[in-house]
C-alpha cells in the first residue's frame, strides 16, 4: 500500500484528489503544505499532493518557493480535480439568522469571491489553517450566525445544513505529484525547470525563452521571483516535452552555457504526463495521404495528445476502415488528385465528424467537398505555406477557408496552428486562389521561364550574383529553388484552377505591353506606370521586406564562418 502526504481534513479537496489517484492508498493529512513537503524529504509518505493552480484562483504561489525545496524525488505526475464548492451553516428550527461570519480557507475564498460579495456583502470572511477543528467548534459554540464554505461532501459530513451548491462554477485544481523517481515518457509529456538565484543581466530572459522557441519548444509556464534570502532572481519554467528530448536537452545546454554562462545553474524539478486545463472536443485525426506533410502534422498532433491514424496507398489500414474510428478526417494529397479524393471518401463521413482539407486549391476543392458530404459534417480548408522540412510553424503562413459549416473541431484545429505559432490569415475560396496565383503560381511559371531563358542563352547560373543587387538575388535564389525539389509539387501548382489563373494571364498580357513600350523607348510612359504602381508596391511593402532580406543575408553569412 502507498502512503500519500496531502491537505486534510478527511473528505477536503486535497483528500479527494489523493483517493482518486490512489483509492487504497494510506492517507497522511496535513493543514500546510510545507508539512506535506517536509513529510516527503523525511521519506514519511511514498508520494506528496500539492496544489499549484486553479481555474478561478489562478496559481497557488505558495507552491513556488516549496518546489526549491526538492533536493530530493521529482514532480511525477498530475491530477486535476474538479472543486464542488457548497455553503452551508447549522440546522436552524426557528427563523434563520443570517450569517455574520463565515469559515474557509484562504483559497476558498478566492474561488467564490463573486458569490459571496452577491450575497453575504457585510458578512466578515474568516480564513482557518483547519476547517475541521473550526467547524466543530461551531458546532460545539452552537454559532448559528456562522456560515462555512467547502466541499458539499465535508459540509454534510459535520451534520451542516447545504444552503447554495456549485457557487463557484467553472472550479478545477490541478495537484502537482511528488515522488522518488523521475517518470517515464508517454508522448504527451512536460517538463518543470528551476534556476538556482541567478546575476541580473539585461535580456536575459529573452534569451532564454529564444532557445525554446527557436526550437519549437512551446513554454507552458514562465513566472520569476527574488530569491527571498539572496533576492536574486530566479526563474520557473514549464515546457511542454520530456526531458529525454533530444531538442529539450539541447535548449537547456544552450541556456545553462551560453546564456546564463553558470554551472549547475539549472535543477530539473520533474518530466510528467502534461496537463491541459482546457476543454478539448477532438480526441483522434485521421489522415488520408501518408506523404511527409502528413507525418509532419501528425507528430505534432500527437504531440498534443491527440491520437493520429495514417492511411495511404501503402497502409494496411484503409481511409474507409479509419473514417469511422476518429473524430477528424484530414485529406493532405497531392493538388492534381484532391477533388477525386474528396469524391471518393467524402460520403462516408458521418454527422458529428469533421473534414479538413489540406490543399493549396480552394474553390474547386470546397465545391467538392460540400457537394458529398451531409450537412452535419464541419468543413475548412488550410493551405499551409510550408514544407516539411520546416522545424515548426513559428512565423509561417498559413491561409484558413473556413465555411459555413466550420465549427468547434474546425476551431479547435485552428487553435492547435495559433498555438504553435503560425501567421493566420482568414480567406474566403476565390480571395485564397487569387492570392496563391500572385504568391505561388506566377512566381513558379515567371522560375520555370527563366530556367528555359538561361539555358537559350547559355548563361551560367554561376555568373547571375555577379550581375545581381541584394533584393534581385533573393528573387533569383527563390525561382532556383523550386528546380531542386519535387517538381511535380510546382508542376501542379502551375496547374491549379480557381482565380490563380486570372493573376498569370494578366502578368503574360501586362509584360507583353511593357516590353514594347520599353523597345520603343518610351522612358516618360514607363516613369509615369512606375510611378502609378507605387499605390500596389508602397514604400512600407518595399521596407519590410529589404528588413527580411537583410536578416537572411546575416544568417546566410553566419553560416559561412
Amino acid at each position: 500500500m502507498i502512503s500519500i502526504a496531502t491537505l486534510g481534513p478527511q473528505g477536503s479537496d486535497g483528500y479527494r484528489a489523493a483517493l482518486q489517484y490512489a483509492p487504497d492508498a494510506d492517507l497522511h493529512l496535513y493543514n500546510r503544505i510545507p508539512d506535506i513537503i517536509n513529510a516527503f524529504l523525511r521519506e514519511e509518505v511514498d508520494y506528496a499532493f500539492v496544489p499549484i493552480y486553479n481555474t478561478r484562483e489562478g496559481e497557488i504561489k505558495e507552491y513556488f518557493r516549496l518546489m526549491e525545496l526538492l533536493r530530493q524525488g521529482f514532480w511525477v505526475d498530475n491530477l486535476v480535480l474538479p472543486i464542488h464548492l457548497s455553503f452551508g451553516c447549522l440546522k436552524q428550527e426557528k427563523e434563520p439568522v443570517p450569517p455574520s461570519v463565515i469559515i474557509g480557507r484562504g483559497s476558498v475564498f478566492k474561488q467564490c469571491e463573486d458569490y459571496i460579495s452577491e450575497h453575504y456583502a457585510n458578512a466578515t470572511l474568516m480564513t482557518v489553517p483547519d476547517i475541521g477543528k473550526a467547524m466543530q467548534e461551531i458546532i460545539k459554540d452552537n454559532r448559528l450566525d456562522y456560515g462555512i464554505v467547502d466541499s458539499e461532501e465535508l459540509l454534510l459530513e459535520y451534520g451542516f445544513e447545504i444552503k447554495d451548491r456549485e457557487i463557484a462554477a467553472h472550479n478545477r485544481t490541478r495537484f502537482a505529484i511528488i515522488g522518488a523517481n523521475l517518470s517515464g515518457e508517454t508522448g504527451y509529456d512536460a517538463t518543470a525547470i528551476i534556476t538556482k538565484p541567478l546575476k541580473d543581466r539585461v535580456g536575459m530572459l529573452v534569451d532564454i525563452l529564444g532557445e525554446f522557441t527557436k526550437r519549437g519548444i512551446n513554454i507552458l509556464d514562465l513566472r520569476s521571483e527574488n530569491d527571498i534570502k539572496s533576492q536574486k532572481l530566479q526563474i520557473y519554467l514549464e515546457v511542454e516535452g520530456h526531458i529525454g528530448n533530444d531538442l529539450l536537452q539541447e535548449a537547456l545546454k544552450c541556456i545553462e552555457k551560453e546564456i546564463i554562462q553558470e554551472d549547475d545553474c539549472l535543477r530539473l524539478l520533474g518530466s510528467f504526463p502534461r496537463v491541459d486545463m482546457r476543454v478539448k472536443k477532438i480526441r483522434s485525426f485521421g489522415f488520408i495521404g501518408s506523404g511527409a506533410m502528413s507525418v509532419w502534422f501528425a507528430e505534432r498532433l500527437e504531440n498534443e495528445g491527440y491520437r493520429t491514424v495514417m492511411t495511404g496507398r501503402s497502409s494496411t489500414l484503409r481511409p474507409e476502415e479509419m473514417i469511422s474510428q476518429v473524430d477528424v478526417v484530414i485529406i493532405c494529397v497531392p493538388i492534381s488528385v484532391t477533388v477525386a479524393t474528396i469524391r471518393q471518401y467524402g460520403p462516408l463521413l458521418q454527422d458529428g465528424q469533421a473534414l479538413i482539407l489540406l490543399a493549396g486549391e480552394s474553390e474547386q476543392t470546397l465545391k467538392a467537398a460540400t457537394s458529398v458530404t451531409s450537412q452535419g459534417v464541419e468543413l475548412m480548408l488550410v493551405h499551409n505555406l510550408w514544407g516539411p522540412q520546416a522545424l515548426s510553424m513559428k512565423d509561417k503562413n498559413a491561409a484558413v477557408v473556413r465555411t459555413p459549416r466550420s465549427g468547434s473541431f474546425c476551431s479547435e484545429f485552428e487553435a492547435f496552428l495559433y498555438k504553435h505559432g503560425a501567421d493566420i490569415s482568414q480567406d474566403s475560396p476565390s480571395q485564397h486562389d487569387l492570392l496563391m496565383g500572385v504568391g505561388q503560381k506566377l512566381p513558379t511559371t515567371i522560375s520555370v521561364a527563366l530556367a528555359m531563358t538561361l539555358q537559350q542563352h547559355a548563361i551560367d547560373c554561376d555568373d547571375i550574383g555577379t550581375h545581381s543587387t541584394l533584393t534581385s538575388l533573393y528573387g533569383i535564389i527563390a525561382m532556383a529553388r523550386i528546380h531542386n525539389q519535387n517538381p511535380r509539387t510546382y508542376a501542379e501548382i502551375m496547374a491549379t484552377g480557381g482565380d490563380g489563373q486570372k493573376i498569370v494571364r494578366s502578368f503574360a498580357e501586362n509584360l507583353l505591353n511593357v516590353i514594347e513600350m520599353a523597345e520603343a523607348q518610351k522612358i516618360p510612359e514607363l516613369c509615369d506606370l512606375m510611378e502609378k504602381n507605387r499605390s500596389s508596391l508602397t514604400q512600407d511593402f518595399l521596407d519590410a521586406r529589404m528588413k527580411q532580406s537583410k536578416a537572411v543575408d546575416t544568417v546566410l553569412n553566419q553560416s559561412l564562418t
